[in-house]
This record gives structure tokens, C-alpha cells and sequence, in this order.
């Protein structure tokens, strides 16, 4: 063989490799690695989709599961701006966060797009809610309060998040498993957790529902009292306050998140994208994340998760419409 067939053939071989390398970026998505990604956070930056969203970045990336993720915030309606987009997308390669409050949303919105027709890929984690009073609250203990509430619902008015949220939904179940009507439940809707604190702290309400990371320096600072949180295990966060289920109220419940892709997504783009999730799960990067923020691993793959949605969307609908939040049938 000459010098110059021997250099034709190093190159034709360079070449065969560059392009395997880059079969992702072929019309069609096809390949099996993922060179670019897209994620939408459904919501204003700082919130739980938009960490979320950040987080699965960050692991990805530093991980090398993807060569480049661009998160971009979409804001509006539970989610369900975000979520009409979604299903207008022919993209393979984007995700959105969504989570609990979505089920809810798209309910309370009369969304015309639903969580029915989109592609679930994975549900990552869930956190745990408390529920808090202020400081200066007669209620030492959830017994305490309870007593109080079942006494004067409509006098007892209770602060949370979006109407038909993780937070109103925990509300309603706490009612109910301490023999008071749901419908009765006085449940005052903020649109974020700055101003329910306010609303706590300046004795407007008698206790609030959110996230736990969202109250858990008032409670440390003693400005807040937490009476319980709602998970299957104490939080991280709040290690000392006890869950619901152990102080004899049967309710658990945790505000998950997950992520999903566009109507109509193709198996082979579909199998791609629960590969790249799930190795973003498995990464050192994510498992710190997760334990530094205080979240609970609920992973599941796209099958369970896709039940578990299924799931969710009737027992959501159910508590909207048992509260007079939605109209049955």
C-alpha cells in the first residue's frame, strides 16, 4: 500500500468515527447518545420545578450523560402554559418538570391540554410538606390544633399555595381524617410562599401548608412552630417533627416531581431519554443534590411512572372535586 492510500484510509476511518460519534444529530434523532438536551421549568426561576430543572442539568453535564442542557422558565397557570407548549413541540430532545401541582392545575385551569397526552419519561423526587402555625399560636401540638379547627372550621382559615395545589390537597385530607367536612375547610390561596409567610407571621391566618425547605428557617429561627410534616419519614430538614401517620392521622403526602416529554414521542427517542435520566439518577452529582436539598428519591422509569401518573390524576380529581374546587361526572 502507497503513503497516500494508507492516509485516504486513516482518514475514511476518522471520518466513519466522527460521524458515529454524531449520530444524535441526525434528522430524526437517531443514535443512542444524547449530544444536546432541552428542559422547560413550567414556572418562575427559584421555584421546586425550577431547581429541579437545574438539578438534572447539573448532573447531566457534569456527569457527561449529555454534551450541553439549556433550562428555559416558562411561566403561567400551575404549569399549564408550559404544558400547551409541550404539546405543540416536535422536539425529541425536551423535557419538562412538572409535578403535583400540575395534576391539580390543569383541573382547576380546565387546561385543554392534559397530562394524558404527554410522554411520561421519569419521576425523580418528592418533598414533604408541614404544616406550621405562628410562634405565638395557642397550639403547642397537631392534637392541639386539630381540637381547634374541628371546633371553628370556617374560623380557622388555613394558608397555602395555588387553589387545587400539593398544599390545599394536604389540607382537605388532614380535614378529613380528623372528622371535619372538606368543603368546610376556610383554605386562603397565595401565590407564593413569601406572602403566606406574611400572612403567618402578621397573625392573618391560624397555620399554612408549604413545602418544607419553605418554612424550615422560620421554624429553626422560632418564628414558626411545625406541628407535623407529611412524609413517610421525618424530614432531613426538620428531623425533630414528627409525621402525621405517627401522630395518629392517617395521611401521607409528598409534592412530586417528574419528567415528561411531547405527545406522540417515538419509542427509540423515548428509550433515549428514560437512558438519560436514569443515568443522571444513578450520578454521584444527582444522589448529593438530592440529600443536600432534603428531597426523597421516588425514582420510577417511564412504565411505573406513567401508572403512577394515571393514578394520580383520579385521586387529585377526586379531592378537587370532593372540595367543590371542579364539577363531577
Amino acid at each position: 500500500m502507497t503513503r497516500r492510500s494508507r492516509l485516504l484510509a486513516a482518514c475514511t476511518a476518522v471520518a466513519v468515527l466522527l460521524l458515529a460519534g454524531c449520530g444524535l444529530d441526525r434528522p430524526g434523532g437517531a443514535g443512542d447518545e444524547l449530544s444536546q438536551l432541552k428542559i422547560m421549568a413550567p414556572a418562575a426561576p427559584g421555584g421546586g420545578w425550577d431547581q429541579t430543572s437545574r438539578a438534572l442539568q447539573q448532573a447531566m453535564e457534569a456527569e457527561r450523560v449529555v454534551g450541553s442542557v439549556q433550562v428555559t422558565n416558562v411561566e403561567g397557570a400551575g404549569g399549564t402554559v408550559g404544558l400547551a407548549q409541550l404539546a405543540s413541540s416536535n422536539d425529541d430532545r425536551q423535557l419538562m418538570t412538572m409535578g403535583l401541582v400540575m395534576v391539580g392545575a390543569v383541573e382547576t385551569n380546565d387546561s385543554e391540554v392534559t397530562l394524558e397526552q404527554v410522554t411520561p419519561i421519569a419521576r425523580l423526587t418528592g418533598e414533604g410538606l408541614v404544616l406550621v402555625v405562628p410562634a405565638s399560636s395557642p397550639h403547642r401540638t397537631l392534637a392541639d390544633f386539630v381540637t381547634a379547627w374541628r371546633a371553628d372550621p370556617g374560623g380557622t382559615p388555613i394558608a397555602g399555595g395555588s387553589a387545587g395545589g400539593a398544599d390545599q390537597i394536604l389540607a382537605v385530607q388532614i380535614a378529613k381524617e380528623s372528622g371535619i367536612g372538606p368543603k368546610s375547610v376556610n383554605y386562603v390561596a397565595f401565590s407564593g410562599g413569601g406572602e403566606s409567610l406574611a400572612a403567618l407571621l402578621g397573625g392573618q391566618v391560624a397555620a399554612g401548608v408549604s413545602g418544607v425547605a419553605e418554612y424550615a428557617e422560620q421554624v429553626k429561627a422560632g418564628e414558626l412552630r411545625a406541628l407535623a410534616v407529611s412524609g413517610r419519614q421525618p424530614s432531613s430538614q426538620l428531623p425533630e417533627v414528627a409525621t402525621l401517620r405517627t401522630q395518629g392521622v392517617d395521611v401521607e403526602l409528598t409534592n412530586w416531581r417528574g419528567v415528561v416529554a411531547r405527545p406522540g414521542l417515538p419509542e427509540e427517542a423515548r428509550t433515549r431519554l428514560v437512558d438519560a435520566v436514569t443515568r443522571a439518577h444513578e450520578s454521584a452529582t444527582w444522589q448529593q443534590t438530592v440529600r443536600q436539598r432534603g428531597w426523597e428519591d421516588q425514582f420510577q422509569p417511564a412504565a411505573a411512572f406513567d401508572a403512577f401518573l394515571d393514578a394520580e390524576r383520579q385521586r387529585v380529581r377526586q379531592i378537587l372535586i370532593d372540595i367543590d374546587l371542579i364539577e363531577g361526572g
